[in-house]
């Protein structure tokens, strides 16, 4: 619990803040040029989410935003962050703990929070940020674009100052996916003449035994992040995302 209460204060340093409001206004001044677009709500509230079907991850904790500003400045009451432990892996496993942190936004007109901006806000020092894909299941599936970030603790203020610590995102796009805040918003551009437009944040990190943000190598990320999202993503697009059918009905009222 201590290390999600950690990621939500990261989010929401003053650096970052700031950096959000000159990023929605620039939001604001692109959404002049598309059409106004209705709210895409999702099928069901994320909340709903139904532990049993993320077997073998087992729900340890949930998290709920409780500071007003906090839930505004994320700007979305549409999020899920929870505690998920593999009970497959080993005790001592890399990948057995992570925090899965999702956010829906039913309008087009947000500017996409990126955790590049969020951790560095609040003092940490981007090491690398990689163009990433998983394969979804793993083995013959199809290929989700994704991010491999690698952050180093800085300041006096951190107990482990100089660790490293990963984490890991993707945006679902309108029924596509995409892996940066531009990507992102291309695809939000280039869909700007439908009725109705959304964007989803799907964000991890894993969790070493003490509970603190592991930094992984890309050989140990890239098997734990495909197991999780072969069972995350398939639900989420199933049960929750909107799609292009529901808008072609809603359209049509």
């Amino acid at each position: 619990m201590s290390d999600m209460r950690c990621h939500l204060r990261a989010c929401f340093q003053p650096a970052f803040l700031i950096c959000v409001v000159v990023l929605a206004g620039s939001g604001v001044v692109m959404s002049k040029f598309n059409i106004k677009q209705e709210p895409w709500p999702l099928k069901k509230p994320l909340e709903l989410l139904d532990k049993e079907d993320l077997t073998p991850y087992e729900v340890v904790s949930k998290h709920k935003i409780e500071n007003e500003d906090m839930l505004d400045s994320l700007g979305t009451e549409d999020y899920i962050q929870w505690l998920l432990e593999d009970t497959e892996a080993p005790v001592d496993s890399p990948v057995r703990r992570c925090v899965l942190f999702i956010t829906y936004y039913e309008r087009a007109d947000r500017v996409p929070h990126v955790p590049e901006e969020c951790y560095v806000g609040a003092g940490h020092q981007l090491l690398a940020s990689e163009d990433t894909k998983f394969t979804i299941p793993a083995g013959a599936g199809r290929q989700v674009p994704a991010r491999h970030l690698v952050f180093q603790n800085t300041g006096s203020g951190f107990w482990d100052a100089g660790k490293k610590f990963s984490a890991f995102y993707l945006f679902s796009v309108n029924g596509t996916y995409a892996n940066s805040r531009d990507t992102t918003r291309l695809a939000l551009f280039s869909s700007s003449l439908g009725k109705q437009s959304y964007f989803s944040k799907v964000e991890w990190n894993f969790l070493t035994t003490s509970g603190a943000k592991s930094y992984l190598s890309k050989k140990e990320a890239i098997p734990g992040g495909e197991k999780l999202l072969a069972v995350v993503l398939p639900i989420l697009e199933r049960e929750y995302w909107p799609d292009e059918q529901e808008q072609g009905v809603a359209a049509g009222k």
